[in-house]
């Protein structure tokens, strides 16, 4: 991957960049998937599928199952719309779902925050690596477990 520019969205326009990234990907926007979408989007931290199920399950004043949240984070992640991060079972809504490249990760282990960063030569070493070894990277995962500066 070269580098690359991208733009971080927030508020209605990252609704809007996740919606557009949705339905490129073949997808339809619906109301359920915009009320998970919110529902991830309004987390600081990474939220698990229940906890995404609880948060729409309140917004939307009936119950939502956290498998059927779970369907749809397999469509977002791979949409590019939300971010898996692998060692805590949880996601977090993708500020840049226009871009695609690989994200690192680093986790806290203290207070659960989780720092998303870009280094293309990072990943390019990690794809070169593993294509070296005879492998066909479809997604690094790069995840960087420690603390972060205000639990140190």
């Amino acid at each position: 991957m070269a580098g690359h520019i991208h733009t971080l969205h927030e508020g209605t326009a990252l609704v809007g960049a996740a919606q557009t990234a949705l339905e490129r990907s073949g997808q339809q926007w619906t109301t359920m998937r915009a009320a998970v979408f919110d529902a991830l989007a309004g987390f600081e931290r990474p939220a698990s599928a229940y906890d995404i199920a609880e948060a729409v399950s309140k917004a939307e004043g009936r119950r939502v199952a956290a498998n059927s949240v779970y369907r749809i984070l397999d469509l977002f992640v791979d949409a590019n719309v939300a971010r898996r991060v692998e060692s805590a079972n949880a996601y977090v809504a993708n500020a840049h779902p226009d871009c695609e490249h690989d994200c690192i990760f680093l986790v806290c282990d203290a207070c659960g925050q989780t720092t998303h960063i870009d280094d293309d030569h990072l990943s390019d070493n990690v794809r070169a690596a593993a294509k070296k070894a005879g492998f066909q990277p479809q997604r690094p995962v790069i995840e960087v477990r420690g603390r972060c500066a205000d639990c140190r």
